[in-house]
């Protein structure tokens, strides 16, 4: 008989990209990557860690990118957070594949999509063993997928915020331009600041730093590493926090 340890987290937040959801294409979804992002939260859920996700839109449609041309900024706003409610359905359909129980919650009123964010609804589906998924961003414009993922985890109180990447933690540079760039095993969310590293936007790392909510930057295209994040496997990922003597 085997000693399984405990997960280092009891209730998380993970945060995906909408590109993450696009795999090899240039738009859209590619349903295989998201039947695997499910069988890994399935595998995280099982060991009865509840989980929540927020998932971008930019595979669809960005506010501020090129697609959105001269169109008036929150106007392109709302087409973005109606792109992630389209992934947070996608990603519902290959949970519930699964046989996991999945609410879609939603910060715009589509009632005959999904049902609207109320917190206490939220931690009640998270009590209930229910993976919910947060779409719609925070519901205004001018508002990241990054901060509607701080400010859920806060709302829900979420042990810790897993920044899911392409790349293997927070480096010192880009490591795809840079060879030299260094990955940080831990760093703190003024160094985020200070170095104007890309690991959420400054808005979001600073709710998260008033906060003392710790983010913790993985790779999510290396199988198995979201259960690892959540085990506390030494050498995944970067932390971020508040003191570096802490993580």
């Amino acid at each position: 008989m085997t000693n399984q340890a405990a997960p280092a987290y009891q209730r998380i937040l993970l945060k995906l990209s909408g590109e993450a959801l696009m795999g090899a294409q240039n738009y859209g979804v590619d349903v295989n990557v998201a039947a695997a992002v499910a069988e890994e939260v399935k595998a995280v859920h099982a060991l009865g860690v509840e989980v929540s996700i927020v998932v971008g839109g930019g595979n669809i449609f960005r506010g501020v990118s090129k697609s959105a041309g001269n169109m008036d900024r929150s106007s392109a706003d709302y087409i973005g957070m109606l792109a992630t409610l389209m992934n947070a359905v996608v990603l519902q359909d290959a949970l519930e594949k699964t046989g996991t129980h999945t609410r879609v919650l939603s910060a715009i009123n589509i009632p005959e999509v999904a049902e609207p964010f109320i917190r206490r609804r939220a931690i009640r589906h998270l009590e209930k063993g229910r993976v919910v998924i947060f779409a719609a961003g925070t519901g205004n414009p001018y508002f990241t997928t990054d901060s509607a993922a701080a400010l859920r985890a806060l709302e829900i109180k979420a042990e810790v915020i897993l920044k899911a990447t392409k790349v293997e933690g927070v480096y010192s540079a880009d490591p795809v331009k840079d060879p030299t760039a260094t990955r940080y095993e831990c760093i703190t969310y003024q160094e985020v600041l200070e170095q104007r590293l890309q690991v959420m936007d400054a808005s979001a790392i600073s709710l998260c730093m008033d906060n003392n909510l710790p983010i913790v930057v993985f790779n999510m295209l290396a199988p198995g590493n979201i259960l690892r994040v959540v085990m506390g496997t030494p050498g995944v990922g970067t932390k971020v926090w508040m003191e570096k003597e802490k993580l």
